[in-house]
Formats: C-alpha cells, structure tokens, sequence
C-alpha cells in the first residue's frame, strides 16, 4: 500500500511512517513549506497541493495541527489551533477532489475533544454527542471538512485521539519533572475521568482503520480502560516511584494556564471507549493504565525494546 502522511514529522506522523514502512509499505512524507517552493508538497495556508504529490496513492492519513496543550489559548492561539487544522483538512480534500484517481481512504486525526469537557463519568462511544466548549466545536468543524471527502468516494475515518501516553509524548514530558520531583499529586479532586490511549495502540488503530474497509466515519483511539485522575495518579507514582501527596488546586490550574486551557484539558472529564475499534476486531496492545506507563517510561519488563522499536 502506498500511504501519503501529512504531519510526518509530529510525534504520531514519524512514528506511524517508520512502523508503516517496516511493514513494507511505501509512505509519502508530505513535507510542508511556502507555495511553489523546491522540495515543498504543500502549503495549506495557501490552500495548495503540488500537483502529483498524491499521484498513486493509496491512502492519505492527515495529523496535520499544532499542539492544543503546548502554549495559553490566547486568541492568537485559539486562531492557530483552528487554522492549522481547518485550513490544512481543506486543501487536502479539495485537492483530492480535483484528482481523477483518487486515494481510496482519507484517516483524518481529530480528538475526544468532541465530546466536550464536562461529561463526568457518563460512558461515551462514537455514538455520544457533541458537548461543550472551544475544542468541542473546533472538532465538530475539523471533523465537517474531512467528511466532504465521502461525497468523492472517498471512505472517511475520523480518528478521535485521546491524549497519548507513549515515550516523549507531550503528556509524559509534562508530566514526568513534578513526580520526578516529588511534587506530584492528583489534579483538583482526583474524580473527573481521564481517557488515554498508548502510543503503540494509536498506531495499532490507525493501521487497522487503513486494512479494514468496513472502518468508516469516526472511531474513537482510546484505551478500553479509562481511569480517574486519582488512579492515574497512584500508576504514575507507582511507576516513577515517587509520593503522590501534592494536589494541584483547580483554582491554581486556571491562573497558570488559563480558565479556557485548564477546564477543557487538565480539569476536563470524559470517559470514552473505542467501541468501534473493538467491535470491528482491534485487539488493545497496552489496554492498563500501568502498563502503558511502564513501557513510556521504560520500566517494564521488555519495555526498553519495545522503546527502542518505537523510536528507531
């Protein structure tokens, strides 16, 4: 299969080209750049493709989009987070489009985001609904654009990514130095629901959806098993082996990162499943909560050449 990536050089895009081309696929990185430019693929601010750059493809997997925990959501910010993601699932689809061989299926990233920041421990599946907030409707419309590619016959898989725990993921790097540190602890009051996928699984689940014609529309990549804030809290401590004795104030949370940033990420609750992974015959890698942080941080049995694969 000849898979086309865009967002190749992301922590998802350069793990899932490796794993792809170790199992004997032919992958396209994208490479992004100013329109026209030598070398360049595509420039989605300007709405354009090089054409031929999509010439013989067979699959096109867009993790185009920048980080959503990496900086305060000013409204600078806020107008990046849209834009790289609008704009970049825009041009693509257009591109597609106008193509008189096209690729036979569109994975296109997005995230447990849809389903809002303030759904306690209700029990969300593909089938939930939308909820509230800036992420929420910034999924909704990411998620629109993608889907304009079924009226091309494109078969459309929406990939709703739950924060990734994987070595070097942002998550981990945010998370490692205060429990390192043994200032650690449970964020505001520990119960709001945490769902999480392991690296391992997110490339697993965007390779089953490439193999399997039945997989269409959106599907969740999280673990089947979500947890709270105070048990991936006690994980983590058990992992690191460090006290976990430290809560972090809610109110602290919204002054540092602001009330928007706080309440849709760190203080958000949702608990999602991947019943259509599962119902469609995925099978979970790293489906615990201690597992998945063994491997990240590399102290479980068999985890530092599990690391490595990933990495190299």
């Amino acid at each position: 299969m000849k898979v086309a990536i865009a967002g190749s050089s992301g922590y998802i895009g350069s793990a899932l080209a490796e794993r792809l081309e170790r199992a004997g696929h032919e992958v396209v990185r994208l490479r992004r750049g100013a329109q026209g430019a030598p070398k360049v693929d595509w420039a989605p601010q300007d709405g354009w493709v090089r054409p031929g750059a999509l010439d013989g493809v067979d699959a096109l997997v867009n993790l185009a989009g920048v980080s959503i925990g990496a900086k305060r959501w000013t409204a600078g910010r806020r107008e990046a987070l849209i834009s790289s993601r609008i704009d970049s699932t825009r041009t693509l689809v257009r591109h597609m489009a106008s193509m008189s061989e096209r690729p036979r299926v569109l994975i296109n990233a997005s995230a447990v985001g849809y389903y809002g920041y303030a759904r306690g421990a209700e029990d969300l599946t593909e089938d939930g609904s939308k909820g509230e907030g800036f992420l929420a409707d910034l999924v909704a419309d990411w998620e629109a654009e993608a889907r304009a590619a079924e009226a091309h016959g494109v078969r459309t898989v929406l990939l709703r990514t739950a924060p990734i725990i994987g070595p070097g993921s942002e998550l981990i790097d945010r998370l490692a130095m205060p429990f390192k540190m043994g200032v650690g602890g449970t964020i505001g009051d520990g119960k709001q629901w945490f769902s999480w996928v392991s690296l391992e699984d997110e490339l697993g689940v965007i390779e089953h959806a490439l193999n399997d014609e039945s997989v269409s529309g959106p599907i969740n990549a999280t673990s089947p098993n979500p947890v709270t804030n105070k048990e991936f809290t006690k994980a983590l401590g058990s992992v690191l082996h460090r006290p976990t004795l430290l809560p972090l104030p809610a109110f602290m949370l919204r002054l540092v990162f602001g009330r928007g940033r706080a309440e849709e990420t760190l203080l958000a609750s949702q608990r999602v499943h991947p019943a259509r992974a599962q119902s469609s015959g995925y099978r979970f890698a790293e489906p615990t909560i201690e597992g998945a942080l063994r491997t990240a941080f590399g102290r479980g049995a068999g985890a530092g050449e599990r690391r490595a694969e990933v990495a190299s």
